[in-house]
């Protein structure tokens, strides 16, 4: 393998780490049942609070600390509004995404364009030499290394232990786990919190990693595309960092395809990797999936469907009264 797709695998590896951050986070949230669509407000706000720590104090501890209590912050007004008052979590959501992206113009003024810290890159030592998934997996940088730690924490908290099962429980039958004692809307609350911190964090990881530095807008969209990964991941972890690697690999096809047809407009390209996602929701929750895989023996078609394609959880977005 050259060195030129080893160094695009780790860039596709690297550029993911922030949308691994908020897309567990927010299907945490979700499998908790409660929808947050701050995502992007969120993101953007805790970008420029990262970045304006970082560059205030000189610490990178401090400017993840601030950009993941931002982001619990914002999550935390989503749960008092949604489970407290019982108000509407698309509505609330929506409104929280405005007013967190107008907040980082308008906070983060006096830092755009300022040169500020970066993470450093850190390989590891012996595994780095490894052939193939040294160069790609560990020779990259804390921020990187911790979005490995998280898949696979989250995967094991929410599939092989008991407080995962009640994860799910209140997110599926919040009604059942009531009546076993289950603490439903406190357990959705701390949820709801937890994963707005790693949304905060990845917003760190765009402004002091990713992108370095601030400017408004800094990052529009990227919310959004957590939200659909989310989706196309069907709730699992796995698959949602999957959604994430993929969408990162779109994203340096479009880089490669333009040194390629370099007559074709940039926008194009750049434009490319949010399209072909949403092709890929369609596929993965349409009805267009469905009829190529009529064509599989059935046996194969409830595999593939299986690893393709979940359902929500059943009480997602519906508000639980404790009686």
């Amino acid at each position: 393998m050259n060195n030129e797709l080893l160094r695009t695998l780790a860039t596709v590896v690297a550029v993911s780490a922030p949308l691994v951050y908020a897309g567990i986070g927010e299907t945490l949230t979700e499998k908790a049942g409660v929808i947050n669509l701050s995502l992007d407000g969120s993101i953007l706000l805790s970008a420029m609070g990262a970045f304006a720590t970082a560059y205030l104090t000189g610490s990178l501890f401090w400017g993840f600390v601030v950009a993941a209590l931002i982001g619990a912050a914002v999550a935390a007004l989503i749960a008092f509004a949604s489970i407290s008052l019982r108000q509407d979590q698309v509505a609330v959501g929506f409104v929280l995404t405005l007013l967190c992206a107008d907040l980082s113009s308008f906070l983060g003024n006096p830092f755009v364009h300022k040169p500020g810290p970066a993470i450093p890159n850190m390989p590891i030592p012996i595994l780095k030499d490894l052939p193939i998934v040294g160069p790609i997996l560990f020779s990259q940088d804390l921020v990187v290394y911790g979005s490995f730690l998280l898949i696979l924490l989250s995967w094991l908290w929410t599939f092989k232990t008991q407080p995962g099962l009640r994860l799910q429980g209140i997110g599926e039958r919040p009604e059942a786990a009531f009546a076993r004692g289950t603490n439903v809307n406190r357990l959705r609350f701390f949820y709801t919190v937890l994963g707005g911190a790693l949304v905060g964090i990845a917003g760190a990881a765009y402004s002091l990693d990713i992108k370095l530095g601030w400017s408004h807008n800094h990052t529009a969209g990227n919310g959004w595309i957590a939200l659909a990964i989310v989706i196309f991941g069907g709730w699992h972890p796995l698959r949602v960092a999957f959604g994430a690697y993929l969408f990162g690999g779109l994203k340096a096809l479009g880089s490669v395809m333009q040194r390629v047809a370099p007559g074709v407009p940039t926008q194009i390209f750049q434009a490319a990797p949010f399209a072909l996602m949403i092709v890929a929701l369609l596929l993965v929750s349409g009805n267009v999936l469905d009829r190529l895989l009529a064509y599989l023996p059935r046996r194969t078609r409830q595999r593939v469907t299986s690893l393709v394609r979940s359902s929500p959880p059943a009480a997602l977005g519906k508000p639980f009264v404790e009686e």
